[in-house]
């Protein structure tokens, strides 16, 4: 079996997300993470740090702004019209990498268990800026951006979410 030569690096403070194929940038893209900042804490609504892996991979197939409720497609695809329906909900669309923290009680277990507080890399709508601190404690991108990262790492890949820049 080959070793997974990828790793994905997110800079909370750069709100940027880079993926690593043998030590070298194969993508470098913007991204939000959390409106609240940095946090590992059970319902803090903050984009936990330190190292992780992806878990699962939820989407295979689906189409682009592809409704995500619970991990589960709704069956619905995102536009503007639809979010004036529902103004309050939090958008996952396209893809989603669910993460797992490897760090025991920093971000695994108890009331720091990212996996338990659904911490994943999703796609958003088109119209969420990228660049600047905006979601519930996942890590928002791009729609073309999200299915690029997800069609290339396996599960399992690492993930390091850090405040200092890449």
């Amino acid at each position: 079996m080959q070793a997974n030569p990828f790793f994905i690096k997110v800079s909370i403070g750069e709100q940027r997300l880079q993926l690593l194929e043998a030590d070298k940038v194969v993508m470098d893209v913007a991204i939000a993470t959390a409106a609240n900042g940095p946090g590992e804490i059970m319902h803090s609504e903050c984009t936990p740090r330190g190292l992780h892996k992806v878990r699962a991979k939820i989407g295979a197939g689906a189409a682009e702004n592809a409704v995500f409720t619970g991990r589960r497609h709704t069956g619905e695809i995102y536009s503007p019209a639809l979010r004036q329906q529902h103004p309050g909900r939090d958008w996952m669309l396209t893809r989603i990498l669910w993460l797992s923290g490897l760090e025991l009680g920093k971000n695994r277990l108890g009331e720091r268990d990212s996996m338990r507080r659904y911490i994943y890399i999703h796609g958003c709508p088109d119209s969420d800026e990228m660049g600047m601190p905006s979601s519930h404690g996942c890590v928002k991108m791009r729609n073309t951006d999200v299915i690029r990262l997800y069609d290339i790492v396996p599960v399992g890949t690492q993930v390091l979410i850090q405040e200092e820049p890449l």
